[in-house]
């Protein structure tokens, strides 16, 4: 997911890279994408000689002090670190993206979305939400801001670009490394005239704090996914002024629809506070996870 602002150093746009010895070749392929997309990122990469058990990954998650990245034998690009391994894995997720409809998917649900629809999901984190809502063959521009995560999610599509039951998805998917408040400010500055263009759902799933997980009295709800972990290692939540901010800013973009009514969507835990504290025009919640929808 795309947060405000980054906490990570300016020092780690010299990113390492593991590399498997039957995929030494593929290097040159993510060079190309960091500089197509214009990532922040310079990679400095290490051959890996000896065979990738699961054992040899998790000391490699423990022996570096930052994220490091790990293309493994199967072409997977992941992320290690403080003893995590984590990556899109959008493969794992093709039974849910097959049967995903309204009645299985409240996203779904809330989003109200056809094939037809255009989709900004603004905080775009291991792309699995922008899977479902492009699932409906809508087109999802997906936002991320951190250059790490945007490279893991633009070698995940090039990979599952080679499948041929995901060409179709993946040509739905159009991902960009920007934070959503800069995005939405040129967006509004240059709005579209051709009304096929314009944007029928911005989706929100802000970080948030690790205690807004669970019901402080109960304690029960939904548990921190080793995903989530991840990405409260590269930013913070943001600010109540920065969530009043991108919750105004995604109005507008989808405001420009004129007669049509425009959703932004807020993915939020069960017992999360809402975001900027506005009330929405409607819920969808199940044990673990909360939809507002604000129309506008």
């Amino acid at each position: 997911m795309t947060r405000l602002k980054p906490i990570l150093n300016a020092d780690m746009d010299c990113q390492l890279l593991y590399v498997c010895e039957s995929q030494k070749s593929q290097v040159e392929s993510l060079k190309s994408l960091i500089a197509e997309y214009k990532l922040s990122i310079i990679l400095h990469t290490e051959l890996l000689t000896d065979k990738l058990t699961q054992k040899r990954r998790q000391q490699l998650t423990t022996l570096v002090t930052h994220p490091i990245l790990l293309l493994d034998d199967k072409n997977k690009l992941s992320w290690l670190s403080d003893g995590l391994s984590v990556a899109p894995e959008w493969d794992k997720l093709q039974r849910r993206v097959v049967s995903a409809g309204r009645k299985s998917e409240l996203l779904l649900q809330a989003a109200k979305i056809t094939a037809d629809s255009h989709i900004i999901d603004a905080t775009a984190g291991f792309g699995h939400d922008s899977l479902i809502l492009a699932s409906t063959g809508a087109h999802v521009v997906m936002l991320e801001q951190q250059p790490l995560m945007a490279l893991l999610l633009l070698a995940e599509q090039q990979r599952m670009s080679t499948l041929p039951n995901w060409q179709k998805l993946m040509s739905r998917l159009h991902i960009i490394n920007t934070d959503a408040l800069s995005y939405f400010e040129s967006f509004n500055k240059n709005p579209s005239a051709d009304s096929s263009q314009l944007i029928d759902v911005v989706y929100l799933d802000p970080m948030f704090p690790d205690d807004s997980y669970q019901d402080s009295k109960t304690g029960k709800g939904a548990k921190v996914g080793k995903h989530m972990q991840a990405l409260h290692q590269l930013a913070r939540p943001p600010t109540l002024d920065e969530e009043q901010q991108l919750l105004q800013s995604a109005q507008s973009v989808v405001s420009q629809r004129g007669q049509k009514q425009g959703r932004v969507i807020v993915k939020r835990p069960q017992f999360a506070p809402l975001l900027a504290h506005r009330e929405p025009s409607e819920s969808w919640s199940n044990e673990a996870v909360r939809f507002d929808g604000y129309f506008f």
